[in-house]
């Protein structure tokens, strides 16, 4: 796996540095100090891991993740317990707690080996720049914020200059664009439904015929949401047989 250890502490990249020499199927490809030069070595590298500092100067952790498109695994590294119980609120991989314990750095890089391998059996075949079911991505809304797997979420609603995401009983909104989120996602597995909505294929239950030629949709959970009439043709052909 390989791995960006991104801490704003010289001795706390040093030491995780050191730690990891023990575990060689984590491969350190790129260290940083702080979340701008982070998000250029993730550009470049696309790394499988981040060992994340929360509190950075300028931008925290959270921060950094929420300006990614599609979020690597994630151990959160911290000082603090409250980061911590956080970690888990946003269903992070894991955390470290500082300083760290080796015995406790083991246990999570075997559950990371165990995950990683389960996720590449379960890759298809779709173009790298394309966002998938199996990609995970951070959603902050606030000061709230969650990873998601793309396949949890049922929906995606134009509101303005934002975009509401549906899944489990939550609707954030992020600041992207419909037309810029539709470019990324992979078009087998999400279909724009209209200007308004993109739609994950996968939560389709029930097609009927709508006003003016166009279809309603309703999705595992009762959600229901309108094709348009320009869009009815392309999304019976996609979903027939």
């Amino acid at each position: 796996m390989k791995a960006i250890i991104i801490d704003d502490e010289r001795l706390a990249r040093k030491e995780l540095n050191s730690l990891l020499q023990e575990h060689s199927e984590i491969e350190i490809v790129g260290e940083a100090a702080h979340a701008d030069d982070a998000l250029e070595l993730i550009d470049q590298l696309q790394p499988d891991l981040i060992f994340l500092d929360i509190q950075m100067p300028e931008k925290t952790g959270f921060d950094l993740l929420a300006e990614l498109d599609r979020a690597p695994l994630v151990v959160f590294t911290t000082a603090y317990d409250q980061y911590a119980i956080k970690a888990f609120e946003v269903n992070a991989f894991d955390y470290l707690l500082k300083p760290i314990e080796p015995d406790r750095l083991s246990r999570v890089i075997q559950k990371l080996l165990d995950k990683f391998r389960k996720d590449q059996q379960q890759e298809s075949q779709v173009p790298t720049n394309k966002l998938s079911l199996s990609d995970q991505v951070f959603v902050k809304d606030g000061e709230k914020c969650w990873f998601v797997k793309l396949e949890k979420v049922r929906y995606f609603e134009s509101d303005g200059n934002y975009i509401k995401v549906f899944f489990d009983t939550v609707r954030p909104m992020i600041h992207k664009s419909l037309n810029a989120l539709d470019e990324k996602l992979d078009e087998k597995s999400f279909f724009r439904a209209s200007r308004k909505h993109i739609i994950n294929l996968s939560w389709v239950e029930k097609i009927e015929p709508w006003f003016n030629g166009g279809l309603m949709v309703e999705l595992r959970g009762g959600d229901k949401v309108e094709v348009s009439r320009r869009q009815a043709a392309k999304f019976k052909e996609k979903m027939s047989l």
